[in-house]
């Protein structure tokens, strides 16, 4: 269970007020409230402002990455009538006030928003220096996932925050590219200052391996922007004995579990076979299927066959932790990376296929232990089982829409409720929120 700093009446207050102060612009001030120099020009203030922008990326957010892109990618059937969660299963042309899709954009927007305050702030205060440079350091991790879980599911996106609401919108690879500066940067400055015993206790509490996240975030983001040779490079020096996790409490619950279990009244249950189509044949020995899924012959609103969620998300008190990355994403990044390269290493690409394929000892208990691949070497055969193991292995992570259009699986169709499609869009609209506000806000994409 997560313990929080021990902070006073008045750094509690303080968190509050940075997750206030970076909502939307329609927010009302609250006379009362701490300004943002109050809160970024002490100690007590930039480090409850860290804490909040990690709870609310862990919470709020991560709700929005995971259950997003997992109904419109299959992996997740609907069991409620919510209209939200109606209009991702449908698909088709979702209405851009939808709350997911205003949800997941506008809570990245905010992570970004206090990301930037925290690094712009820490240098000016009179802190220990590896202090300032975890703080610095963390905040960069944490606006590049903004980034990157804003790029796997929107076509543009926006990499700096504007006060005067005319922020720029970059391209998916520019993002992508953005986020690898910063996680860079975040790492240059923590070789050169390494953290402090302060930084570590106060910030890290023992559940985040900063640097093994840097380069486990840089080998996921340079993967997606295409950058193979560094994404290899990276995620070769992710320590796979390591793990990095988001904690939850009574107050602060796994945002998963709240939206499957809490009260008994679910609004989606992970789908028969991972959500993948029949064509793609799972071992019935993957020790992944009884990890994550359990047995249920039922079928959701929309006839669709659904399962009962284990993995990461079933204890009963919903304060079960969530990995920040799962170690086998990099042998599987690794696999793809050199699939993808203009020479492709097959040789390296199956070692690390079987990698996955034969775990038994992974730190999270995700474990195939599975015989090793033997079937075609081709480029294309080898990239749909670097396909189907990060459909298994990578399970709600978020990363399923992002991998379905990398993989050039089929298209959607552009008609609603087509359920036999793999996914239902390419992309999501622009909320509603963003488009009113910011006159940049491209042209919503077809589909």
């Amino acid at each position: 269970m997560k313990k929080y700093l021990n902070f006073n009446i008045k750094a509690i207050a303080l968190m509050m007020t940075v997750l206030a102060v970076s909502s939307c612009e329609t927010d009302f001030d609250n006379p009362n409230a701490a300004t943002d120099a109050q809160v970024f020009s002490s100690r007590e203030g930039i480090l409850a402002a860290t804490i909040g922008m990690q709870q609310l990326y862990s919470t709020t957010g991560l709700r929005w990455i995971v259950e997003t892109p997992a109904v419109t990618t299959r992996e997740a059937g609907i069991t409620t009538t919510f209209q939200n969660m109606i209009d991702l299963e449908d698909g088709g042309d979702i209405p851009n006030s939808t709350s997911n899709i205003v949800g997941l954009w506008s809570t990245m927007l905010r992570v970004m928003s206090i990301s930037e305050d925290i690094a712009k702030n820490a240098p000016d205060l009179n802190i220990n220096d590896g202090t300032k440079s975890g703080l610095i350091a963390y905040a960069n991790l944490f606006k590049a996932m903004a980034i990157g879980s804003m790029a796997q599911n929107y076509e543009q996106v926006i990499v700096e925050i504007s006060q005067d609401g005319d922020a720029a919108f970059v391209t998916r690879t520019e993002a992508y590219n953005t986020a690898v500066a910063l996680l860079n940067e975040a790492q240059n400055l923590i070789s050169a200052n390494p953290i402090s015993d302060e930084f570590s206790s106060e910030i890290l509490r023992g559940n985040i391996d900063l640097e093994n996240t840097l380069q486990a975030m840089s080998a996921r983001y340079n993967l997606f922007a295409g950058n193979y040779d560094a994404a290899i490079t990276a995620a070769g020096s992710v320590d796979q004995s390591s793990g990095s996790v988001f904690t939850y409490d009574s107050q602060n619950l796994n945002p998963v579990w709240s939206r499957v279990f809490q009260n008994g009244l679910p609004n989606f249950k992970p789908r028969d076979n991972f959500g993948l189509p029949a064509s793609f044949s799972i071992d019935p020995a993957d020790g992944r299927i009884d990890f994550y899924l359990v047995p249920l012959d039922e079928l959701n609103i929309n006839q669709l066959p659904i399962e009962d969620l284990a993995g990461f998300f079933d204890e009963e008190s919903g304060t079960e932790s969530i990995p920040v990355y799962l170690p086998d994403e990099m042998n599987l990044i690794i696999a793809e990376a050199n699939l993808r390269k203009t020479s492709a290493d097959i040789t390296a690409a199956v070692t690390a296929i079987n990698d996955v394929r034969t775990d038994n000892d992974d730190v999270f208990g995700v474990n195939a232990n599975i015989t090793a691949y033997s079937g075609d070497t081709s480029v294309d055969a080898l990239l749909d089982e670097v396909y189907l193991n990060r459909r298994l292995e990578l399970f709600l992570t978020g990363t399923s829409l992002e991998d379905s259009r990398r993989f050039e699986r089929p298209e959607p169709s552009t008609s609603a409720k087509v359920f036999t499609d793999e996914r239902n869009r390419n992309f999501y609209p622009y909320p509603n929120t963003e488009r009113d506000n910011n006159s940049n806000t491209p042209a919503d994409p077809s589909i």
